[in-house]
């Protein structure tokens, strides 16, 4: 697959991004691993097969499993109000208007569940995908979304004294409804989220890379951050768009975000991807039960929530995917867009807003994994800028899955 090599050189030689890293995985079999351009172009360091990046939004798929593996072991119910581990969110009100002021709420018809959480119909979102004084909350009660100072119990209780924008189990809205799945699961087993990960997911697994600070030993393999200039020109950036993650994260800090927190490597991403085409194993180790799998992978919404639900402005539900638990799922493949995943029908993926993608299609069995680092700002995005990398992933999906369009 020369022409995926020839197609990302040719990425990082027009500027488009710094360097990536890829993966084709079919059939048990690796057909392809493939590194370009830079992990620290500065100090002329290349991206190889062990460097490791942010993955941001990628994360979410890890933590969904997570609560898949408790979900089987009765720990909690899907239809259980999460009320029973977070108290705080006994008595919500709902926005009249998302943008509206935070006093003009109605009392929510019911606790949000776990699967309202796993779903993203919680009614909880993102603070900066709105223009009212509900932006301005979230940012001043939860701080950064990967990296604050606020502890588990007060950014809990903090989310809970603010209203959500809909009425629980009612649409898709993208939002800290992850980061708060991951909370819950650290209070159900009394230690940090990233403990429970190592045990529970990155050691069975052999992901050793993945987690959510980078040891020092390990520096020298991380991915410098690159971004663009307001003339779409690639630099290197100091910290995350929007403030979201210091430059470095402290290693006492508590919070830990199953959002969109987490670091890993093209490898050690390809050892999770693969229960979704070894039916809940991979590489011999089960993690989830054919039944887990097969409810994590199907689509949740309703035709309804499908077609009303949105994000950055698109109806993404519409046509060609619905959403499962953690995943986007193919259900129309013709009008499948390959930003999300594209394949037969039963793909999943969930790509990272920093340039990490990935999907597995469970028809040829096969894993495609792209990683690397665009750090744009919403702002740049409406301009234009930093769309390049996306196109680069749009062509890798093509070569890696051999379609006729590639």
């Amino acid at each position: 697959m020369d022409s995926i090599k020839e197609m990302l050189e040719a990425a990082v030689a027009s500027g488009e991004m710094a360097g990536a890293a890829t993966i084709v995985w079919r059939q048990g079999k690796l057909m392809q691993a493939t590194c370009a351009g830079w992990r620290d172009i500065e100090a002329k360091l290349p991206v190889q097969s062990d460097t490791i990046f942010r993955i941001a939004s990628a994360s979410k798929p890890i933590t969904a499993a997570l609560a898949m593996l408790l979900l089987e072991e009765g720990r909690f119910g899907l239809n259980d109000p999460i009320t029973r581990w977070a108290p705080e969110f006994s008595h919500m009100r709902v926005l009249r208007d998302p943008d509206g002021r935070l006093d003009e709420s109605v009392p929510a018809n019911r606790a949000p569940t776990f699967n309202d959480l796993l779903t993203h119909r919680s009614g909880i979102t993102y603070g900066e995908f709105h223009r009212g004084p509900i932006a301005i909350a979230f940012a001043e009660k939860l701080g950064g979304s990967i990296d604050t100072a606020v502890a588990p119990d007060d950014w809990i209780a903090a989310l809970a004294s603010l209203p959500l924008i809909d009425q629980p189990g009612e649409a898709f809205h993208y939002g800290h409804s992850t980061d708060l799945l991951g909370l819950l699961i650290s209070r159900m087993e009394g230690v940090p989220l990233g403990e429970v990960f190592d045990r529970r997911v990155f050691r069975p697994l052999g992901m050793k890379d993945t987690g959510f600070i980078v040891p020092k030993d390990k520096w020298h393999r991380r991915a410098a951050l690159y971004g663009f200039d307001c003339e779409g020109t690639l630099i290197r950036r100091e910290c995350v768009p929007g403030g979201h993650a210091l430059p470095e994260r402290p290693e006492d800090m508590r919070f830990e975000s199953g959002g969109q927190g987490l670091w890993s490597t093209a490898d050690d991403y390809l050892a999770f991807a693969r229960i979704f085409v070894e039916g809940g194993m991979s590489n011999g180790t089960r993690l989830l039960s054919r039944q887990s799998l097969a409810l994590m992978t199907s689509n949740q919404l309703t035709r309804e929530q499908r077609a009303k639900s949105t994000m950055f402005g698109q109806r993404i539900f519409a046509s060609g995917h619905g959403y499962g638990m953690g995943v986007a799922v193919v259900l129309e493949p013709e009008m499948a867009d390959p930003l999300r995943c594209r394949g037969g029908i039963g793909t999943v993926g969930w790509p990272g807003a920093y340039g990490g993608w990935w999907q597995a299609d469970p028809n040829d069995k096969s894993v495609l994994i792209f990683l690397a680092h665009n750090l744009v700002e919403l702002q740049q995005l409406a301009k234009g800028i930093g769309l390049g990398i996306w196109d680069a992933i749009s062509r890798f999906q093509s070569l890696g899955s051999g379609r006729s369009d590639s």
